[in-house]
């Protein structure tokens, strides 16, 4: 189900990585295109599975 797949905000997303990623790192990612958002008015969702293989790729990437 799509809404077991969505985090929001970008706290959300910096909780759901841990520690090593914090909320300003999210921003900054969505600002440079280097992280899918979905925007709803002022709210920012992200889906769990798209911030798993972003992450997973610049671990893997360097």
């Amino acid at each position: 189900m799509i809404s077991q797949d969505l985090v929001k905000g970008a706290k959300g997303a910096a909780a759901f990585l841990g520690p090593a990623v914090n909320a300003n790192a999210i921003y900054h990612m969505v600002r440079t295109n280097r992280l899918p958002v979905i925007r709803m008015g002022k709210s920012m969702f992200f889906r769990k599975s798209e911030l798993e293989a972003v992450f997973q790729s610049q671990a893997t990437n360097g």
